[in-house]
């Protein structure tokens, strides 16, 4: 089967010689790594099969954030991690999107834009919060994940879901954690509210980046869309979101078939209808590449209780809820389940036995003489 790697080693030399000068140092090196990615262009590891005692050489992974072929492990470990960050409570996802005039503001200042997205949409989390009866006087703990792609890649969409627990931590008048606040189930700040002072944030955010005066005036009378949804328990949520964290964009088993001249791939349309579409190969590549990152931009960010540097602990918020639950005498027994681990080694392709490292090469597999193997499908093995 055809991947997105297949298409851009097809296409992405010609786009470079042709818009080589208006590319980002970014794209160009997410370019070169995809292309290269378990190619043994790369390096390679050398596997031992511990029960068989049979040796595999599979090409290095390239461990790129945007691409399609890793971060299988990355993101199953993300979900074991932020599933022990999440309470056992109902959650809400929260969507923040914006109109199409301001989206294309951003795509040209990504950096100080995405930064205005995040800025906008947590304070608006975090002050409509703190009015609503339901939180008053609450700090809440909360993470969001930026998207710019929406069903199909060659639409330019960036939005942030945030995942946000059903209540907060009630603080006494010094401010230290007291107890836990719930939320009803199915409300956890009005809907309209949230919008207007998203909208107003947003704009002071942009004015203070400089970025405001390019943005038509009309635009600000146009509908913002933001969707509050109760999501239940955040597990299913945290694996709807694992897949676009550690890959960007399109995944490999959307690309129906690449020619000299285009890439087929399928499209998740409204009511799960699959369709395919066929576009120019450097079509696809310029997609793509609209999808990348600045250099150390973050697109997971943690903020209230939930970020590195609050003063109250995830422990001590997790005591809080277990009290008003009920669980804390089942959890200390030692006998309530356990989470399963998603991670696993990887397995030779002959017997399932468990594969150890003997080696790890930096240098060319071609030059070695070494063909690789493709290996384990998704293992990150560089």
């Amino acid at each position: 089967m055809p991947s997105v790697a297949d298409a851009l080693r097809q296409f992405a030399p010609a786009y470079l010689k042709q818009h080589g000068d208006s590319i980002s140092v970014a794209q160009d090196k997410v370019l070169g790594a995809i292309t290269r990615c378990r190619t043994g262009a790369l390096g390679g590891v050398h596997y031992e099969c511990t029960g068989c005692g049979r040796e595999h050489w599979v090409g290095r992974s390239c461990g790129n954030r945007h691409c399609p072929s890793c971060g299988h492990e990355k993101t199953q470990a993300w979900i074991e991690k932020q599933s022990a960050k999440l309470m056992p409570v109902h959650h809400f996802l929260v969507t923040f999107t914006v109109p199409r005039e301001i989206g294309s503001v951003l795509r040209g200042s990504q950096r100080d834009g995405y930064r205005c997205l995040f800025d906008a949409s947590s304070q608006s989390i975090r002050d409509v919060g703190s009015a609503t009866k339901s939180l008053k006087g609450c700090s809440l703990g909360f993470f969001g994940v930026l998207h710019t792609w929406g069903r199909d890649p060659a639409v330019y969409h960036p939005h942030i879901h945030y995942v946000v627990p059903g209540g907060g931590v009630k603080l006494d008048e010094s401010g230290r954690a007291e107890s836990w606040q719930a939320t009803p189930k199915n409300f956890l700040f009005h809907h309209g509210t949230l919008i207007k002072t998203y909208k107003a944030k947003l704009a002071d955010e942009l004015r203070e980046a400089g970025l405001y005066s390019q943005v038509d005036s009309a635009v600000w009378e146009k509908k913002f869309v933001v969707d509050i949804r109760p999501v239940g328990h955040g597990v299913p949520t945290l694996k709807y979101l694992a897949p676009y964290v550690h890959r960007v964009a399109i995944s490999d088993n959307r690309i129906v078939d690449v020619t000299e001249e285009t890439v087929t791939y399928r499209i998740r349309r409204k009511g799960n209808l699959m369709q395919t579409k066929a576009v120019a190969g450097d079509a696809f590549v310029e997609g793509f590449l609209q999808h990348v990152l600045p250099t150390n931009m973050m697109k997971i960010r943690h903020y209230g209780w939930m970020s590195a540097n609050s003063k109250i602990s995830l422990t001590h918020v997790k005591w809080l809820v277990w009290i008003v639950l009920g669980w804390t005498f089942w959890l200390a027994s030692g006998h309530a389940p356990q989470a399963e681990k998603l991670t696993t080694p990887m397995k030779c392709r002959e017997c399932g036995g468990v594969m150890r490292v003997i080696k790890v090469t930096y240098q060319s597999l071609g030059s070695l003489g070494i063909r690789p193997e493709h290996g384990l499908a998704y293992f990150d093995s560089g």
